[in-house]
């Protein structure tokens, strides 16, 4: 597996899958060989493009627990995603959204929006809460027509249980949202297990993939529910028949798919996904939990660090963030950048997120830079 990874041969670690992770080998051998076909053939193998975005669908509805391929667009991003659904509900005056405060941005302004559509949205301090997913249920109430969650909060890697979330949206009739960016590719998911009616995630964080495309689920009795914001050739069944009369948007996921679709993205995630199926992603699991583990044991033992995520086993993903009581997380962040680190600030602390390729012999590497600073 070392040998999918070149940048394990740097010897400083890269701790910053959380922001944009870099790319195996086999997913950048996949676009190399995207860009030389279409240099040398242009679109003259255009029927095997649509077999791998045919497979690439049927790979995420794997990775996501959809019953079917059918259940998966791709789009653009994780923003896409949400707005489709944001915008696409018929809303009524006096509806409300439950969702968690300090959202990323993606999963908080689409929402914000509909104020002008007489929405009110309803944020939830899950941090501050005794049981945080009891916390998101009391807030809803007859008007609340959806929930929408990050499965992994972007800042400090604070995990829910979308089971529970779930469960609790179907006894209420409410609609569930998952932005699942910082958890799919990183930790299991299953949408029908977990009741999500919608799922939305960029692929360059976890995923190891390219910008500019992203996984969307949306339950097959619930398409033709959200009202269309873009219409083009590639919504509809047999989009190559351009002689057609009618333009009837497909019955599947694709409906939210206007325009021309970004192939070589495709190309890319095919050889991403494909190499996540098949390691399993109970292993990537295990080995990005271990990775948590061993940050969160060994983080206290220096001098003034102060683990900002929370320690409960349930409540772990592949972020761990941490404060330290005299160095700043910008100070700290400038001086891991010199030496070739990389990780990020977030949410008022330094957020570290290692990927399951990576193990004891790079996070240590890390722990000894941290430990000459601070003491």
């Amino acid at each position: 597996m070392h040998s999918q990874f070149p940048i394990l041969e740097h010897a400083s670690p890269y701790l910053n899958h959380a922001a944009v992770g870099p790319w195996p080998r086999c997913t950048a051998e996949a676009a190399q060989a995207f860009a030389e076909e279409n240099m040398r053939h242009g679109s003259n193998n255009y029927l095997e493009w649509i077999e791998r975005d045919r497979q690439l669908r049927d790979y995420l509805a794997q990775l996501t627990g959809a019953s079917s391929a059918d259940d998966i667009a791709l789009l653009k991003n994780t923003t896409e995603g949400i707005s489709i659904v944001a915008w696409g509900l018929d809303w009524q005056e006096g509806d409300n959204v439950v969702l968690p405060a300090e959202e990323f941005p993606s999963n908080r302004l689409p929402w914000l929006a509909q104020a002008e559509r007489g929405v009110q949205a309803r944020e939830v301090d899950i941090r501050q809460a005794e049981d945080a997913e009891q916390a998101l249920i009391d807030a809803m109430d007859e008007n609340t027509r959806l929930l929408t969650v990050s499965s992994v909060q972007w800042s400090d890697g604070f995990r829910l249980d979308l089971d529970r979330l779930g469960q609790a949206c179907k006894q209420r009739k409410v609609l569930f949202f998952v932005d699942a960016i910082q958890q799919l590719g990183a930790l299991p998911l299953d949408v029908e297990k977990s009741n999500i009616d919608f799922l939305a995630a960029d692929a360059h964080k976890w995923l190891l993939g390219p910008e500019g495309i992203a996984v969307f689920y949306c339950r097959e009795e619930l398409r033709p529910r959200l009202k269309l914001l873009q219409q083009g050739w590639h919504m509809v069944d047999r989009y190559w028949d351009f002689q057609r009369e009618q333009w009837e948007p497909s019955a599947t996921a694709m409906r939210f798919e206007a325009g021309t679709p970004n192939s070589i993205g495709q190309a890319a995630l095919h050889a991403s996904a494909g190499m996540f199926l098949e390691t399993g992603m109970e292993v990537v699991a295990t080995r990005v939990l271990a990775n948590t583990a061993f940050l969160l044991e060994n983080l206290p033992l220096l001098p003034g660090v102060q683990v900002s995520s929370r320690l409960e086993p349930e409540r772990r993903s592949g972020i761990v963030s941490f404060v330290h009581e005299r160095l700043t997380p910008e100070e700290i962040y400038r001086t891991m950048q010199k030496n070739g680190v990389s990780c990020a600030v977030r949410g008022r602390s330094l957020r570290l997120s290692p990927h399951f390729y990576q193990g004891q012999e790079e996070l240590s590497v890390f722990l000894d830079l941290l430990a000459s600073m601070v003491r």
